[in-house]
């Protein structure tokens, strides 16, 4: 298991478990999930941070795809990872 390219997704429901703003933790998280074998895709976003905690910013961050049966795995597995700031909240419960 590991990245695969988003078409392999093609007709399966997916979700965006995290996305990470820098090419080290975009990396690590990449290290985390294969290692724990989840097929993933990663896909350039728009990646919005605050400078001084008021001014928008927005450059390229890494978007992570998973099959949805394995995003709630996934996203445990990153939060024991200790990856919290980029993860995606579970809007379906």
């Amino acid at each position: 298991m590991a990245k695969v390219d988003i078409e392999a997704f093609w007709g399966k429901e997916v979700t965006r478990v995290y996305i990470a703003g820098k090419l080290g933790e975009a990396k690590q998280v990449e290290s985390t999930l294969t290692e724990n074998g989840i097929d993933y895709a990663v896909e350039v976003e728009p990646f919005v941070t605050l400078i001084l905690g008021i001014l928008p910013s927005e450059y390229a961050g890494a978007g992570f795809y998973v099959l949805s049966e394995q995003a709630a795995l996934a996203r445990s597995i990153l939060l024991a990872a200790g990856f919290t700031a980029g993860i995606e909240v579970d809007c379906h419960g």
